[in-house]
């Protein structure tokens, strides 16, 4: 990983994008693909398009979502508390006591999520399990009218964004989920532009809005119209307490990246990335999905006539958490293996299963 490549990468985990606000991001993946991408083009619902080689006949769709979690500002009472609604897939006791962010028209509004202190809960409140219609955001102001000097409804809030690099190359932050796979798809083309060589077209495509519901993917795939795709999402890693590898398969942080296989799997893109991988002597790691996917690989598959789509995943600890942890080197290597796997197309290779 260059210099360049992991400040790019600490850049997007510091900046905000919840599902529909994503543009501050997408403005740092124009600034970074700029140098390398025959062009750059952001259409209409927020999608940016990096494309390598863009005039050759064969057309393949890398997708990384660029959207995280967050919230969504619904009400600020007479007091100046702001109350919220929950934007993609939030377990509240995640939030419970957490610093947060209001990203507002006149900048961020630094504030803290909480609840009725424990001293103060009923004996049946304790056993209860808390909603996020419970909870409010505390910005420190005196009234609602110093509030909404500040705030609007339909302001968009984030956990306290950021990275911490811990031991053997690991780090933690929110926001991996999936920022990480969306660096893997903008550094992949710019890794197989640096080589040259490429004999088809490259599109990566940072994609808006999957945490609710798939919907960048499905509208940039559908202007691509790609042959082939592969979508880059975190998965689970398993290789901490409680999580059942009989299930979920042996996935470690670390051990590179995993490469899905089953329904939502084209047989030949498979097959394809686990040649030029074991080729290039990357590790990786295999998982089996037993139905439609639950990213952006499902939206590629079903796109117009239906694409060849492989999907890749980057092992990653605590989803959807202010602490989701990966491995450095997994997506070093993810980004290779995307290169190798571009690079080693002809013109006229043919995906149809057989």
């Amino acid at each position: 990983m260059t210099p360049e490549a992991k400040k790019f990468f600490l850049e997007v985990l510091e900046t905000p994008s919840p599902s529909g606000y994503e543009q501050p991001v997408q403005r740092l993946v124009r600034e970074y693909s700029e140098p390398f991408a025959d062009g750059v083009h952001t259409d209409s619902h927020g999608n940016v398009v990096v494309s390598v080689n863009a005039d050759a006949p064969l057309r393949v769709m890398f997708a990384g979502h660029c959207d995280q979690i967050g919230l969504i500002v619904t009400y600020i009472d007479e007091f100046g508390f702001v109350y919220t609604k929950p934007i993609g897939g939030w377990d509240p006791q995640q939030l419970i006591g957490q610093r947060m962010t209001i990203h507002t028209d006149s900048g961020p509004v630094p504030a803290v999520i909480s609840r009725k202190p424990i001293h103060l809960l009923e004996e049946e409140e304790r056993k209860q399990v808390v909603k996020q219609k419970e909870m409010w955001l505390d910005v420190g102001v005196k009234s609602e009218k110093e509030a909404k000097e500040l705030i609007q409804v339909g302001d968009p809030v984030t956990l306290n964004l950021g990275c911490q690099e811990m031991r053997n190359g690991f780090a933690n932050g929110p926001g991996m989920d999936n920022k990480t796979g969306m660096w893997v798809c903008i550094e992949a083309a710019r890794r197989a532009a640096e080589r040259g060589g490429l004999k088809v077209a490259v599109h990566a495509v940072a994609t808006v809005q999957e945490e609710i519901g798939l919907r960048g993917a499905r509208t940039s795939a559908y202007g691509i119209d790609p042959h082939v795709g592969v979508a880059v999402d975190v998965t689970h890693a398993t290789d901490c307490p409680t999580i059942d590898k009989t299930q979920e398969a042996d996935i470690r942080l670390g051990g590179g990246p995993v490469i899905e296989r089953g329904p939502n799997i084209n047989p030949a893109v498979f097959s394809r990335l686990k040649s030029v991988g074991e080729s290039a002597k990357l590790p990786m790691q295999w998982a089996a999905l037993n139905r439609g996917a639950s990213n952006d690989g499902n939206a590629l598959q079903l796109t117009r006539a239906g694409v060849a789509t492989g999907i890749v995943g980057i092992p990653l600890r605590y989803m959807h958490s202010a602490v989701e942890v990966i491995s450095l080197d997994d997506i070093d290597h993810a980004a290779d293996l995307l290169a190798e796997f571009v690079l080693s197309l002809e013109a006229d290779a043919d995906f149809t299963p057989r």
